[in-house]
Formats: structure tokens, C-alpha cells, sequence
């Protein structure tokens, strides 16, 4: 899954540049340690163009059910209407996940993963109008041992134009929904801190001195 990411990043020039952009994302979703659900993100829905829209789906009917990640598996059916016509890029450049101590009762222990040495990169993602989310597919030997699932790394701009585009149909679209190459993921332990929603900060992305890691 991935329930917190990062776009840490506040110069949008250099995101705009790297996503063939018009203008940059909007500045409230630059400069992020520590993305929520329901928060505004930088998300690309067309070519050449980022909106900040919330990171969440509408919920679902007669629900209170507002995803905020997808699995890859169930996309082409239960997505399908989203597969057709609402990929999206979410754009980040790391996200979070968490691993239970062993003693109970115990903090979670927050782990950051980064993709080609902490490059800006995109998730595969779905968007409805309002709202967007993740996919997330079968974790890679990066991601396995805290957590079994992980986002759906799009590989670079080739894979991102073909994800945006319409001329690709939903079941040649599945076939982005794979782990990213082991070889490309990196991931460290990174500060508790960030187990709090609405915690904001660079000391997120490295643990305190006194940490348990």
C-alpha cells in the first residue's frame, strides 16, 4: 500500500522541467515531507498540465468508502470506467512504510523508499474529477520485508506518455502495473515523527540520534 509519500522538492521549475510541464505544480504540494490522505497533491491528468487535487476518490456510492490506493489486480474491472479514461500521474519523490516491533505496544517504525538516488518520479495513478489515488501492486525484494505491497512506479517519461495516452487501451495499460526493478529502489529508516499526520519537516526523512534503528 502507500498511506504517506513525499515530494520534497520546492523548486517547481525543476519538477516542470522533468514532467514536460507548462508551469509548475502548485507550491502547496511542493516542499512535502510527510503527504496525507484527503491533502492536496500534484497530479497530472493531461499532458503538459498539473492540477493539485485531493488524493482520495469520491466516495463510493451509498459508502463512506474513499480510496486512496488501488490495487493493480482488481484496476481493469472494478477501475475499469478509470482505466478508460482517468490515468493519472501522481508525482513524489519517495513514500513511507511502516514495520511493527516486536515488543507490543511499540511506535511503528517508519522506513522511506526512493527511486535512482532520490530522483522525482510518478506513481501510477487513477483520477475521477476530484480526487486521485495510487495504484499498488506486489512488493519488489526492496519492499518485501516490511511490507507485501507496494506503489506502482511508473519507469520513466516513455512509460508515463504511454500511461497518460489514450490511444492505449486498458489492457496494454495493465501491463505498466508491475514492481519496479529492485535495482532503482532504496529505501532507509526514517524519523517517527512522521507517524503524525500534519507533521511537516526535512528531519522527517532521517531518523532522531537516539533512534531505535
Amino acid at each position: 500500500m502507500c498511506g504517506r509519500y513525499t515530494l520534497s522538492t520546492v523548486d517547481g521549475s525543476d519538477i516542470a522541467q522533468r514532467f514536460s510541464l507548462v508551469e509548475p505544480p502548485a507550491a502547496e504540494t511542493l516542499g512535502r515531507f510527510n503527504v496525507c490522505p484527503t491533502e492536496a497533491i500534484a497530479v497530472v491528468h493531461e499532458p503538459q498540465r498539473a492540477d493539485a487535487v485531493r488524493w482520495g476518490l469520491r466516495p463510493f456510492r451509498n459508502s463512506g468508502f474513499a480510496p486512496i490506493n488501488v490495487r493493480a489486480e482488481t484496476a481493469g474491472t472494478r477501475f475499469k470506467f478509470l482505466m478508460k479514461g482517468g490515468r493519472c500521474l501522481v508525482l513524489a519523490d519517495g513514500w513511507y512504510e511502516w514495520l511493527k516491533q516486536e515488543r507490543k505496544g511499540g511506535p511503528r517504525l517508519p522506513f522511506r523508499y526512493t527511486v535512482d538516488g532520490g530522483a522525482p518520479f510518478a506513481f501510477a495513478g487513477l483520477y475521477d474529477g476530484t480526487g486521485a489515488a495510487i495504484l499498488t501492486t506486489a512488493a519488489n525484494a526492496v519492499c518485501a520485508p516490511v511490507h507485501d505491497r507496494m506503489p506502482v512506479v511508473l519507469e520513466g517519461p516513455e512509460a508515463e506518455a504511454a500511461w497518460l495516452s489514450g490511444d492505449v487501451g486498458v489492457d496494454e495499460a495493465l501491463e505498466f502495473l508491475l514492481p519496479l526493478e529492485d535495482r532503482r529502489v532504496a529505501v532507509a529508516p526514517a524519523n517517527p515523527a512522521v507517524n503524525k499526520a500534519g507533521v511537516e519537516g526535512p528531519e522527517l526523512l532521517t531518523p532522531p540520534s537516539e533512534s531505535l534503528f
